[in-house]
């Protein structure tokens, strides 16, 4: 993928605050995201979709779970490119609600097997 198609991806603020959340839990299922972002599950997983699509995180199924993740593949500049635009956001109010919401949401699926 070039770095264009990259940045555009990480101008939304939906995209980079669910790759936030992926950051700090290393994984996060769909359903904590649309807890966390408070937005609904098709619109969490079209972005998503655009993430994978784009190399950028992983999916893996859990049986009724989709659990996604920053891909670990990534290469330098990238890796480099979402830590820095995370590391300038870190300190945004609305990422403090998001990892809020998902801290005290109730029935958090189970991790059982993490890629």
């Amino acid at each position: 993928m070039d770095q264009i198609e990259t940045f555009r991806l990480l101008g939304d603020e939906t995209r980079l605050r669910a790759l936030a959340l992926m950051g700090r839990e290393k994984e996060v299922c769909v359903c904590e995201l649309v807890a966390a972002l408070g937005l609904s599950q098709p619109k969490i997983s079209r972005h998503l979709s655009a993430l994978r699509d784009a190399g950028l995180v992983e999916g893996r199924r859990d049986a009724q779970w989709m659990f996604y993740r920053i891909s670990p593949s990534l290469s330098p500049w990238q890796t480099q490119a979402i830590q820095a635009a995370l590391d300038s956001i870190a300190d945004e109010p609305v990422l403090k609600r998001d990892k809020t919401r998902l801290d005290k949401m109730n029935n958090r699926p189970q991790r059982n097997a993490a890629a």
